[in-house]
């Protein structure tokens, strides 16, 4: 198995795409799905599956010979995000190969200390997602907020990651680019375009 978690809209051939969106999960209900998939947004593919990577899912140990996760990571606070790294830890076949892509921090702060205009920082916590303009006012607002989970709870350098990884279990890990794996199975989940300013890790169990 090739397993994508945090998918959202973007599958995969030959993968397990899943997303632990709550949008996802009311359009996924028996019987009462179909209401959600006509009125909330955004409509999933049929090819994406409800998982969540913190939770857990319904895998074996060791069932899985590839795992990729594009700009989820980043959304969880510190404690889910080390529980998400050793469930992806147990799911992946040993020697198999997982692929992590995250906001790149350290490249966040060089291009907000470079730019000397004064709405820098304003812009920063903008594109960083760290900050926000208003509170969502109102039921919809408010939903909205809650189901979209589009926040960034806790950021990365390439440092940091690392240690965290090793402190996981896993090997071999190393700074990579789009496309560049030996496994090309990574080919049909890989977008470089999210690659851009990104801090992206390949590492093995």
């Amino acid at each position: 198995m090739n397993l994508h978690y945090g998918c959202g809209l973007d599958t995969g051939d030959g993968w397990h795409n899943c997303d632990a969106s709550p949008t996802l999960r009311l359009q996924r209900l028996p019987l009462l799905g179909w209401i959600f998939k006509k009125w909330l947004k955004p409509r999933f593919p049929e090819a994406v599956f409800y998982g969540d990577i913190v939770r857990g899912m319904n895998l074996q140990p060791d069932s899985c010979e590839a795992i990729f996760c594009s700009h989820i990571l980043e959304h969880l606070a510190l404690e889910d995000f080390r529980i998400a790294l050793r469930n992806t830890h147990s799911y992946l076949k040993p020697g198999g190969t997982c692929r992590i892509l995250v906001p790149d921090f350290a490249q966040l702060v060089v291009a907000y200390q470079s730019n000397p205009k004064p709405e820098a920082l304003s812009n920063f916590l903008r594109y960083s997602h760290l900050g926000r303009d208003r509170r969502p006012k109102g039921i919809k607002a408010i939903i909205r907020e809650h189901l979209g989970n589009s926040h960034h709870l806790w950021m990365w350098d390439e440092k940091g990651m690392i240690a965290e990884l090793q402190q996981a279990g896993f090997t071999g890990i190393r700074r990579c680019q789009a496309g560049d794996s030996a496994n090309k199975s990574f080919l049909a989940v890989e977008n470089p375009e999210r690659f851009v300013a990104g801090l992206a890790i390949e590492c093995r169990k």
